[in-house]
């Protein structure tokens, strides 16, 4: 059974809760896992390793663009290391375009830190007493700096709620 994705909040005692306030822009997203024995952080591996070539093209798009304006080139979603499972990565390694923030077996967090805007993305992972099954929930939360940081977000915003939705449904596949 493939499961879909719902709009969510941030989970009630999770670590992205504190970073909410004063927060630019933030979405939450959560469904059923598939695969419920994956820890939070092989949840995310799962769904960066099954990118859409269209978030893929995207992402190329963006790096182009922002190159111009000298912001980083984060690459692509999906540039994980195939090889490397959830126990290999440590606090502090590069996750695909991601810094390793914080990782616990319930809760990781990734995130980006540019001149003009910082990015954290909790995957978090909790039974839901009802049913018995994993629930993930991806939350997204994104603190501007500056100008540039509002003006990048303009285009972002209505983007990364499509894209997020859509990445989330691969930790609901069953393939």
């Amino acid at each position: 059974m493939n499961y879909k994705a719902v709009p969510s909040t941030a989970p009630q005692g999770s670590k992205v809760q504190a970073l909410l306030p004063g927060a630019y822009f933030h979405d939450a997203w959560a469904i059923a896992a598939a695969q419920p024995g994956l820890d939070a952080l092989g949840q995310f591996l799962r769904m960066v390793k099954k990118t859409p070539r269209w978030i893929d093209r995207l992402m190329a798009l963006r790096n182009s663009v922002a190159g111009l304006v000298g912001l980083k080139d984060l690459g692509g979603l999906a540039m994980v290391d195939p090889g490397k499972g959830s126990s290999d990565y440590k606090v502090g390694d590069r996750v695909g375009i991601f810094t390793l923030l914080a990782k616990e077996e319930g809760e990781v967090l990734l995130g980006d830190d540019d001149k003009h805007l910082r990015v954290v993305v909790s995957v978090h992972r909790s039974a839901a007493a009802a049913d018995a099954r994993t629930l993930v929930t991806i939350t997204t939360v994104v603190h501007v700096k500056n100008w540039l940081g509002r003006l990048y977000m303009f285009p972002v915003t209505p983007a990364h709620r499509v894209i997020g939705r859509t990445m989330i449904q691969a930790v609901g596949a069953q393939s």
